[in-house]
Protein backbone atom coordinates (compact mmCIF):
# COMPACT_ATOMS: atom_id res chain seq x y z
CA UNK A 1 0.00 0.00 0.00
CA UNK A 2 1.60 3.57 -0.72
CA UNK A 3 2.57 5.86 1.56
CA UNK A 4 0.44 9.36 1.63
CA UNK A 5 1.14 12.74 2.99
CA UNK A 6 -0.19 15.50 4.38
CA UNK A 7 0.90 18.99 5.13
CA UNK A 8 -0.94 21.88 6.91
CA UNK A 9 -0.12 25.32 7.98
CA UNK A 10 -1.53 26.79 11.30
CA UNK A 11 -1.76 29.66 13.82
CA UNK A 12 -0.45 29.10 17.70
CA UNK A 13 -3.16 29.43 20.02
CA UNK A 14 -2.01 32.51 22.19
CA UNK A 15 -2.48 30.79 24.95
CA UNK A 16 -0.18 27.86 23.83
CA UNK A 17 3.27 28.21 26.52
CA UNK A 18 6.11 26.71 25.44
CA UNK A 19 6.24 24.23 27.61
CA UNK A 20 3.26 22.97 26.77
CA UNK A 21 4.46 22.60 23.14
CA UNK A 22 7.24 20.60 24.33
CA UNK A 23 4.80 18.38 25.88
CA UNK A 24 3.02 17.93 22.80
CA UNK A 25 5.47 17.62 20.53
CA UNK A 26 6.67 14.79 22.97
CA UNK A 27 2.75 13.37 22.99
CA UNK A 28 2.90 13.94 18.91
CA UNK A 29 5.79 11.73 18.84
CA UNK A 30 4.64 8.66 20.46
CA UNK A 31 1.14 8.35 19.07
CA UNK A 32 2.66 8.87 15.57
CA UNK A 33 6.01 6.37 16.43
CA UNK A 34 3.05 3.52 17.29
CA UNK A 35 0.67 5.13 14.39
CA UNK A 36 3.57 4.61 11.76
CA UNK A 37 3.73 8.33 10.81
CA UNK A 38 6.44 9.95 10.49
CA UNK A 39 6.91 13.93 10.47
CA UNK A 40 8.37 17.42 11.14
CA UNK A 41 6.82 20.84 12.24
CA UNK A 42 8.19 24.11 11.89
CA UNK A 43 7.79 26.76 14.03
CA UNK A 44 8.27 30.63 14.02
CA UNK A 45 7.01 31.77 17.10
CA UNK A 46 3.52 32.61 15.48
CA UNK A 47 2.49 30.00 12.84
CA UNK A 48 3.35 26.07 12.51
CA UNK A 49 3.91 23.92 8.99
CA UNK A 50 3.49 20.67 9.73
CA UNK A 51 4.30 17.47 7.26
CA UNK A 52 3.31 14.12 8.01
CA UNK A 53 3.80 11.04 6.18
CA UNK A 54 2.80 7.41 6.67
CA UNK A 55 0.39 4.92 5.68
CA UNK A 56 -3.01 5.94 4.77
CA UNK A 57 -4.83 4.79 7.78
CA UNK A 58 -2.44 5.86 10.55
CA UNK A 59 -1.80 9.16 9.23
CA UNK A 60 -5.52 9.56 8.76
CA UNK A 61 -5.50 9.16 12.40
CA UNK A 62 -2.79 11.48 12.97
CA UNK A 63 -3.98 14.10 10.76
CA UNK A 64 -7.49 14.03 12.57
CA UNK A 65 -5.47 14.33 16.32
CA UNK A 66 -3.63 16.99 14.75
CA UNK A 67 -6.54 19.10 13.09
CA UNK A 68 -8.65 18.97 16.31
CA UNK A 69 -6.22 19.96 18.90
CA UNK A 70 -6.33 23.37 20.85
CA UNK A 71 -2.71 24.25 20.24
CA UNK A 72 -3.45 26.19 16.96
CA UNK A 73 -6.08 27.43 15.01
CA UNK A 74 -7.08 28.52 11.09
CA UNK A 75 -5.81 25.09 10.22
CA UNK A 76 -5.29 25.14 5.98
CA UNK A 77 -4.08 22.16 4.59
CA UNK A 78 -1.83 22.89 1.47
CA UNK A 79 -1.76 19.26 -0.21
CA UNK A 80 -2.27 15.64 0.95
CA UNK A 81 -1.81 12.80 -1.62
CA UNK A 82 0.67 9.72 -2.17
CA UNK A 83 3.69 9.52 -1.54
CA UNK A 84 6.24 6.65 -3.68
CA UNK A 85 8.54 6.78 -0.79
CA UNK A 86 8.96 8.85 2.54
CA UNK A 87 10.61 11.73 2.30
CA UNK A 88 11.45 12.50 5.88
CA UNK A 89 11.12 8.78 7.20
CA UNK A 90 13.63 10.04 10.39
CA UNK A 91 11.32 11.24 13.32
CA UNK A 92 8.03 10.21 14.43
CA UNK A 93 7.86 14.01 14.79
CA UNK A 94 10.39 16.46 14.80
CA UNK A 95 9.87 20.30 16.08
CA UNK A 96 12.51 22.69 14.48
CA UNK A 97 12.44 26.60 14.83
CA UNK A 98 11.99 28.64 11.87
CA UNK A 99 11.82 31.97 11.03
CA UNK A 100 8.86 33.64 9.30
CA UNK A 101 10.40 34.12 6.33
CA UNK A 102 11.75 30.36 6.15
CA UNK A 103 8.30 29.04 7.31
CA UNK A 104 6.55 30.69 4.48
CA UNK A 105 8.97 30.25 1.79
CA UNK A 106 8.48 26.56 2.31
CA UNK A 107 4.61 26.84 2.59
CA UNK A 108 4.08 29.22 -0.50
CA UNK A 109 6.48 26.59 -2.67
CA UNK A 110 5.00 24.22 -4.64
CA UNK A 111 3.38 20.85 -2.50
CA UNK A 112 1.99 19.66 -6.51
CA UNK A 113 2.31 15.60 -5.84
CA UNK A 114 5.37 16.20 -3.16
CA UNK A 115 7.79 16.38 -6.02
CA UNK A 116 11.33 16.72 -4.92
CA UNK A 117 14.25 17.55 -7.37
CA UNK A 118 16.81 17.00 -5.06
CA UNK A 119 17.97 20.74 -5.70
CA UNK A 120 16.73 23.15 -3.01
CA UNK A 121 19.30 25.66 -4.33
CA UNK A 122 17.46 26.24 -7.89
CA UNK A 123 15.18 28.91 -8.12
CA UNK A 124 12.71 26.01 -9.22
CA UNK A 125 12.67 24.44 -6.02
CA UNK A 126 9.86 22.37 -4.74
CA UNK A 127 8.54 22.75 -1.59
CA UNK A 128 10.07 19.01 -0.70
CA UNK A 129 13.14 20.26 -1.67
CA UNK A 130 13.35 23.33 0.32
CA UNK A 131 12.00 20.99 3.96
CA UNK A 132 14.31 18.09 3.53
CA UNK A 133 17.41 21.28 3.39
CA UNK A 134 15.69 22.95 5.70
CA UNK A 135 15.68 20.01 8.53
CA UNK A 136 18.74 18.57 7.36
CA UNK A 137 18.32 14.78 7.95
CA UNK A 138 19.02 12.44 9.79
CA UNK A 139 21.78 14.51 11.61
CA UNK A 140 19.75 17.68 12.29
CA UNK A 141 19.51 18.58 16.30
CA UNK A 142 17.17 17.48 18.85
CA UNK A 143 14.79 19.37 20.48
CA UNK A 144 14.90 18.55 24.33
CA UNK A 145 14.55 21.47 26.26
CA UNK A 146 12.07 24.58 27.62
CA UNK A 147 11.33 26.48 24.33
CA UNK A 148 13.93 28.99 25.13
CA UNK A 149 15.14 29.56 21.76
CA UNK A 150 17.03 26.37 21.52
CA UNK A 151 14.76 24.59 19.09
CA UNK A 152 16.28 22.23 16.38
CA UNK A 153 17.31 24.67 14.05
CA UNK A 154 16.45 24.34 10.36
CA UNK A 155 18.06 25.62 7.54
CA UNK A 156 20.86 23.45 7.00
CA UNK A 157 23.36 24.62 5.07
Amino acid sequence: MPNRAVVFVSEASPYLSAGRLVKLMADAERFNRQAGVTGVTLYDGARFLSYMEGAPDGLRVAYARASEARSHLNLIELARGRVSQRRLPWWPMRLFEANEGQLQSIALAGWAGFAQRGDAEAMNATAMDLLVRFTGGPAASVYVGPLSRPLSKGGAN
